[in-house]
């Protein structure tokens, strides 16, 4: 396995005569396969799943059968654990290889709901069932809740979703109905370095435990670090300077180390899906001719090898020229209209939070507008149909709250 990794400026071309000039960085990475070289690493999963009153019924028989068919999936020397949680949390299942999925199925089929919701307690038991069996494998949580985190505290969520990416485990949230807390799902999983979903209605729990475990499939490289190295005269926006804009669009914390180089946490690179890493960078004036502005590197795990690789340095540069003529980079404006269309969806959001419902209104559209632009016609129409409600005079349900900011940041699951 190998990494895939490749910068391009929005615009390569640089005036000489300018003081600032501002570019946006577009960094691809993917790991690569290299056929008979690698080996399956084994899965190590664990289901963090919520049995609290409110998913009594077809919910919870629902998630009972989507489980099922999960373990049905794994294959034998893959791991897995299961945690329970209602206002208390417990281990149904401990982390154990697969070798009797039919009394790993019989523990599932014996849940029943009742009960409040905890999800910090699950959350803890989830991370400790998972890091046992982390080494050499792929190991990753699904953490489904239906309601708000009533009985525990969001604050202590985001405290072991930070634990979980120490560990180098990934956390993935799903919000099942309408009346679970985005933000801290989001949160959860935008820390833990996976995947948040929206499960609406209980039949499609199946589909979608389905689509993370085709996902979780994918993956070939943990614990990537992306590391870019940038040369005089070049600095970073100080406001939200770097965002991963594909396959979804997160916001990125930036930290520096000891050698003055920035490094950005990836988590898993999946095998031949492209992500895709936005910087905004400021030039100052240079001398004209062909000049380097900044390094990329890749530091990463390899579970098949047990140990921590790094790709080579590549080179960013610029052509400093005068008289100045745009090179414009036509596959890295979809990445920037991306990451506008997240933005302009959260500004929306703030200004409806604050009650200025036509300033949220016409945010949408522009979002919506924006959408179109990238050939996003799924996210155009919901954003759109959220900005018709509130200039109508009507309040926008959870359901549309939810669909609204998903595909402000992917594409929505239907």
């Amino acid at each position: 396995m190998k990494v895939f990794l490749q910068p391009a400026l929005n615009d390569a071309n640089v005036d000489a005569t300018q003081t600032n000039s501002q570019r946006q960085l577009a960094i691809s990475m993917s790991a690569i396969a290299q056929e008979e070289f690698d080996r399956n690493v084994p899965l190590n999963l664990c289901l963090i799943l919520d049995h609290s009153g409110s998913m009594n019924g077809r919910p919870i028989e629902t998630v009972k059968k989507a489980a099922n068919r999960l373990v049905d999936k794994l294959s034998p020397g893959d791991r897995l654990s299961v945690v329970v949680f209602d206002h208390r949390a417990k281990v149904l299942v401990p982390n154990q290889v697969i070798d009797n999925p039919d009394f790993i199925k019989q523990q599932i089929n014996k849940l029943a709901a009742s009960g409040g919701t905890a999800i910090d307690e699950g959350l803890r038991l989830g991370i400790e069932e998972l890091a046992k069996g982390k080494k050499e494998s792929i190991s990753q949580a699904f953490l489904l809740t239906d309601g708000e985190n009533e009985h525990g505290d969001n604050a202590r969520c985001l405290k072991f979703a930070d634990l979980a990416t120490s560990y180098n485990l990934t956390l993935n949230t799903l919000g099942f109905g309408d009346h679970w807390n985005q933000d801290i799902l989001e949160q959860i999983a935008d820390v833990g370095g996976g995947n948040l979903s929206y499960i609406q209605q209980p039949d499609q729990a199946i589909e979608e435990f389905s689509r993370l475990f085709s996902r979780i499939q994918g993956v070939g490289l943990t614990n990537a670090y992306l590391l870019l190295s940038l040369m005089p005269k070049v600095r970073l926006a100080e406001l939200k300077p770097i965002a991963q804009v594909a396959p979804d669009t997160i916001e990125l914390p930036l930290q520096q180390e000891s050698d003055g180089r920035f490094a950005v946490r990836l988590g898993d690179l999946m095998k031949d899906v492209q992500r895709v890493v936005l910087a905004n960078l400021y030039i100052g004036q240079l001398p004209a001719g062909r000049q380097t502005i900044a390094t990329v590197q890749v530091r990463y795990d390899d579970p098949a090898k047990n140990r921590t690789e790094l790709t080579q340095i590549i080179s960013v540069t610029a052509n400093v020229v005068q008289p100045y003529q745009p090179a414009i980079d036509a596959q890295v404006q979809p990445h920037i209209l991306a990451l506008a269309k997240y933005r302009q969806t959260q500004l929306a959001e703030t200004k409806l939070q604050q009650g200025d419902r036509a300033g949220a209104a016409t945010m949408l559209q522009t979002a919506a507008k924006t959408a179109l632009q990238m050939g996003d016609k799924g996210a155009a129409t919901v954003l759109q149909t959220s900005a018709t409600r509130l200039q109508s005079g009507q309040e926008l349900s959870e359901a549309d709250r939810k669909k609204t900011r998903i595909v402000s940041k992917t594409i929505l699951q239907e």
